[in-house]
């Protein structure tokens, strides 16, 4: 038996976009969501993909995504804006905010863009290309709002999300480089892959509901909940501390606490805080060759074993090559959920078997 899929990615993007006509999303919407999906397994990271869509689903069954919306603007400070996303689709509120964010540092130099209420906003590496296309660096600081996963320093419980921090440099005629992780040691996207294919993941990134260490992603997804552990220890932990408040409360949206806790465990909502910059406004113009010659001298480093020195985006850059060529893998139990979730849109059963044929 198949334990693993094989999808042409634009025959994915087809099928994604298809399902969320059906759960009722414009054209629009619909393509929008489909793309940021597929684009993240593209990258690599499958736990921000089309594994995504059944918790999608469910949040739409219990109310909380709603279809449609957009991004409203709630203050306008010239170069700061606050949007209120409204719990709409994040692929589309947080692609509307960097839209307005974007043209505020073409006119002032650099902007900043606080986002709140946005239902899931997926790969924050997303939208720092989405700010790299049009030449900006960006910084994007996001929390997750009352779905605690993460246990902080020295703690035994889940008090944070997974709070995400990511950085881009756009380059001259080159892949910009991306800076994008979440402060866990691992997404919890991460450990809902291993959960579904029966692996256990790497020692270091869980504990169980007693605190105690353990490398079974069953206690991210069966009661009684263990936690993730934020990487690097404490600098991890501060980093997500610093993504919470700068992330949540700073960009008008709340904070990880007693009145806030969520308990579905499918409605996923983010606040980010982003900073836009356009290199042209700073006396730099030796920016890209400065930027060109340390990356040239990193990978100068004689090698320390096998694997090849790669610079920030490269990993990406290469899953991107591979799967547009050989298709982008699904395990089963995941494909199993996605066609449900097909099905729970209102797909009719031939049209799912049309694209369930579809596997390579």
């Amino acid at each position: 038996m198949k334990t693993e899929q094989r999808v042409n990615s634009e025959r994915l993007r087809q099928f994604v976009q298809a399902i969320w006509i059906y759960a009722g999303s414009s054209q629009t919407e619909a393509e929008k969501v489909a793309e940021h999906l597929v684009h993240a397994n593209l990258a690599g990271h499958d736990s921000h993909g089309v594994g995504m869509i059944p918790s999608y689903m469910q949040s739409l069954a219990e109310g909380h995504l709603q279809l449609n919306g957009h991004a409203r603007v709630v203050k306008d400070a010239g170069a700061v804006l606050t949007l209120d996303g409204g719990q709409g689709f994040g692929q589309v509120v947080a692609s509307e905010a960097m839209a307005q964010g974007i043209e505020r540092a073409q006119q002032f130099g650099l902007a900043a863009v606080g986002l709140h209420n946005a239902h899931h906003i997926g790969r924050i590496g997303h939208w720092a290309e989405q700010c790299a296309r049009a030449g900006f660096i960006s910084f994007h600081f996001v929390n997750v709002v009352g779905d605690p996963m993460v246990a902080p320093f020295g703690g035994s419980d889940r008090r944070f999300g997974t709070n995400p921090f990511c950085a881009i440099f756009p380059r001259k005629d080159n892949q910009p480089l991306l800076l994008d992780y979440a402060t866990s040691g691992i997404a919890f996207g991460k450990t809902r892959v291993a959960y579904n294919q029966g692996k256990h993941v790497a020692p270091g990134y869980l504990i169980d509901s007693q605190g105690q260490p353990t490398e079974d992603p069953a206690v991210m997804h069966e009661q009684p909940f263990g936690s993730l552990l934020a990487f690097g220890g404490h600098k991890g932990y501060a980093l997500a501390t610093l993504c919470e408040i700068l992330g949540g409360a700073l960009s008008g949206g709340r904070t990880t606490h007693d009145q806030t806790l969520n308990n579905s465990t499918s409605a996923i909502f983010n606040c980010m805080t982003t900073i836009i910059l356009n290199p042209d406004a700073f006396d730099a113009p030796a920016m890209q060759q400065e930027a060109e010659a340390f990356l040239a001298w990193v990978k100068r480093s004689p090698a320390s074993g096998d694997q090849a020195i790669r610079i920030p985006g490269e990993w990406e850059a290469a899953n991107r090559i591979d799967r547009l060529s050989n298709g982008i893998p699904i395990d089963s139990t995941s494909w199993q959920q996605i066609c449900a979730a097909a099905l729970q849109a209102g797909m009719p059963q031939e049209e799912l078997a049309a694209f369930m044929a579809l596997t390579l």
